[in-house]
Parts: C-alpha cells; structure tokens; sequence
C-alpha cells in the first residue's frame, strides 16, 4: 500500500469534512474544511492496516485534518464542483426504471455511493436505491432533507 501524495504536495478534499468527534473543541458534525478546499499533506499514515490516513493542513482555515485517500485528489487536477456528495441523501425527481420496469419511483431516497466528475455530459452520480444501485445524472435529483442555515452542501 504505497502513498498517492507526499509530504508537502498539494491536495484538493473531493467531499465535506466534518467533526467526526476526534476534532478537539468542535461539536460532532460540525464542518471542518468545505469540499474543493486545498491544503498541504503533512504525514501519511494506516488506519486498520487497509486505509491510507493523510494529515493534511488547510491553510486557508488554519485547519488540521485527518483526510482518507479516497477523499483528496491532486491540487493542480481538474476540479468539478458537485451539488451532493458520497453517504449523501438524495431524492427522485423522476422516476427511475431499468428496462421499463420503475426501481426508484418520484421521491425514492437513495444514498450516493459515488461521484463521477469526469462524465461527457455533466456530473453523474451511483446512488443506491433500494434494491438497485443505479447511475443517474444530478439533474434529476434533489437534496433530501434541508441544511441548516448558513451551511453549504
């Protein structure tokens, strides 16, 4: 398991960082860095043998954050702003169907799985649905639940 990054390379978080109750001071579940934020990699280390944890200082919030790999990309990688991100609760706007056969009818909660930055057509998401794992434009879906004022997405 070889690190992407290196210490002192810039890296851009792909999704919200927030207070998973290890920050001291902050509440749980509050945010700490907002997704598209760059910061530097300060260490590199494992969590359960099997996770690449990278100590990443976002300048910008005087902020020291634990990020997974999974969640940074190269600061000089394109970068496409997203409306949801990964474990995000989302609704149908239409509904969906496989072959013809409704999987996910209008208002059906999924969970997005991942995000797909680099679609020709624009943002797509793989949203589980109930039963169904499917791969879905962001156009047509909405936020499930409202956040709270003056919190981005």
């Amino acid at each position: 398991m070889l690190p992407r990054f290196e210490y002192g390379k810039a890296v851009r978080v792909t999704r919200n960082v927030r207070n998973d109750g290890t920050f001291p001071g902050m509440a749980t579940g509050k945010l700490l860095v907002r997704r598209g934020s760059v910061g530097y990699v300060m260490n590199v280390g494992t969590f359960l043998q099997d996770q690449l944890i990278y100590t990443v200082h976002f300048v910008d919030q005087d902020r020291i954050v634990g990020c997974r790999e999974e969640e940074l990309i190269g600061a000089d990688e394109p970068w496409v702003p997203s409306r949801f991100e990964t474990r995000e609760k989302v609704l149908a706007k239409i509904a969906l169907s496989i072959r013809g056969e409704v999987v996910a009818p209008v208002g059906a909660v999924g969970e997005v799985f991942k995000v797909l930055r680099d679609m020709p057509d624009g943002m797509h998401y793989h949203v589980h649905f109930p039963g169904h794992m499917l791969q879905v434009p962001e156009s047509v879906l909405e936020a499930a639940e409202q956040k709270a004022e003056g919190e981005d997405e």
